[in-house]
């Protein structure tokens, strides 16, 4: 596979299990939302304590943002990645490291990530896109490699 090939799976496999875990959180954050108002009501209709829905749904929402900087990075990495824009790489990597963290499909995303974007083809991609490499394509036109002359290092 090629450099560009291995970026673009990249990049999709981290949108991919980014918005699987967003999806997860907006359901669960509904649904324990629509228990903390339920505790909230049941509280004031029965003269009760309402505090404990309040906190309920505080938690949610902490819950709901913190969530959204996990999989926000996630989802931002891999369009970057996709559309190779000059910020991809540490987008990609900080995508990646996130997706570490969920077990055990985020550990494949981002360790396939990781290891492509810390890799010599990531690196020639997003680091020195100009130089040449028998790798990753043809080198350049302009490029001549000269051997040093025989006893130079005297």
């Amino acid at each position: 596979m090629t450099a560009k090939e291995h970026n673009k799976l990249v990049g999709i496999f981290l949108m991919a299990h980014g918005g699987m875990q967003a999806l997860v959180i907006l359901l669960l954050s509904l649904v324990y939302g629509v228990m903390g108002i339920v505790m909230m009501l049941a509280g004031a209709k029965n003269g009760g304590p309402i505090l404990a829905g309040v906190i309920f749904i505080i938690v949610v929402i902490a819950l709901v943002i913190a969530g959204a900087l996990f999989c926000g990075s996630q989802i931002l990495g891999g369009y970057k990645l996709l559309k190779e824009r000059p910020n991809a790489r540490t987008w990609g990597i900080i995508g990646s490291i996130v997706a570490c963290l969920s077990f055990p499909l985020g550990t494949a995303v981002g360790v396939y990530g990781l290891w492509f974007l810390f890799g010599d083809m990531g690196k020639q991609l997003y680091l020195n896109p100009g130089m040449p490499n028998a790798m990753f394509g043809q080198p350049r036109a302009d490029y001549q490699h000269q051997p040093p002359p025989p006893n130079s290092w005297q």
